[in-house]
Order: structure tokens, then C-alpha cells, then sequence
């Protein structure tokens, strides 16, 4: 089975616990998807289960929500092994989960794994700020820092 991969273009985000920063970024590739026309697999993970079967954090969703985009039926799901062959592309949120994604993934894969701010000019190498211990303000940070590598993503696949 070759999956997504192949038919459509299949995008991954993923961070610690897939309720912050991954549906953040989710939701923003999602719109900016959608206001380009473009056909595109998305989905959100993280390299952890803790929070698995949850909903986004309730400051993500009022996030989300600033910006016309409702998460609340978003549910926080583990990283699992069918991912790399399901999805072309992985992106981690910051540099331990890109580690974790690449000691994750089995020998053959489909994906390509990288970290997500390398999609902006500028900001290579850099993490989204994760915002679970922080504030509103961190929250509308790692919004802004999602939704320009959205913009980037999008207008990369349309090249």
C-alpha cells in the first residue's frame, strides 16, 4: 500500500503532547490550505501519549478561535509507526520532538521529517514557542510562528 503519500499531498505536524502547538499549526496549514484550493492529507500528533483522546488545550481552542477556526473536535492522538508511510511530510514543532520523530521512524518510510520554523527564511533551526506553561501572550505567539510556516508550506507545494 503506498498510501497518501503518493495520491495527495499528506502533511503531519507533531509536537509533545498534541494539544498546544501541533493543532495549532494544524488548524493554520489547514485554513491557508484551504484558501489556496489546495487538496492536502493534514493531520496533528504527538510524540507522546498522555494526553491521547483529549482535546486541544482549552487556551489553543480560544486561540483557534480568534482566528475564525474552531479545534474543539480535535483530538490528541500518538505518533504511530503507519504515520511515516501514511504522510510525505513530518514536521516536528521544535528540535527534541524532530529527534524523538527520527528515532521513531522504522527504516522504511515515505516521509520526509523536518522541523517546521526551517520553512521560514530566517528562522531555521528554530522551535515554536510552546506555550502550555505560559500565557495568552505565548499562545498568540506560537499561532504567529505556525501560521507563517503555514503560508510558506502552502505556497512551497504550489511551486
Amino acid at each position: 500500500m503506498e498510501g497518501n503519500a503518493v495520491s495527495q499531498p499528506s502533511v503531519l505536524f507533531v509536537c509533545l503532547g498534541n494539544i498546544c502547538r501541533s493543532p495549532l499549526a494544524e488548524a493554520a496549514f489547514r485554513a491557508e490550505a484551504v484558501k489556496a484550493g489546495l487538496a492536502v492529507t493534514i493531520d496533528s500528533a504527538g510524540t507522546g501519549s498522555w494526553h491521547a483522546g483529549n482535546p486541544p488545550d482549552p487556551r489553543a481552542q480560544a486561540t483557534a478561535l480568534e482566528h475564525g477556526i474552531d479545534i474543539s473536535r480535535y483530538r490528541a492522538r500518538q505518533v504511530v509507526e503507519e504515520d511515516f508511510t501514511r504522510f510525505g511530510q513530518i514536521y516536528a514543532l521544535d528540535s527534541q520532538n524532530l529527534q524523538d520523530l527520527k528515532r521513531m521512524a522504522p527504516r522504511r518510510t515515505l516521509a520526509r521529517v523536518g522541523l517546521l520554523m526551517d520553512l521560514v527564511p530566517g528562522r531555521e533551526g528554530q522551535a515554536v514557542i510552546d506555550p502550555y506553561y505560559g500565557d495568552e501572550h505565548d499562545f498568540a505567539e506560537a499561532w504567529e510562528d505556525v501560521s507563517q510556516a503555514a503560508r510558506h508550506l502552502v505556497a512551497k507545494m504550489l511551486r
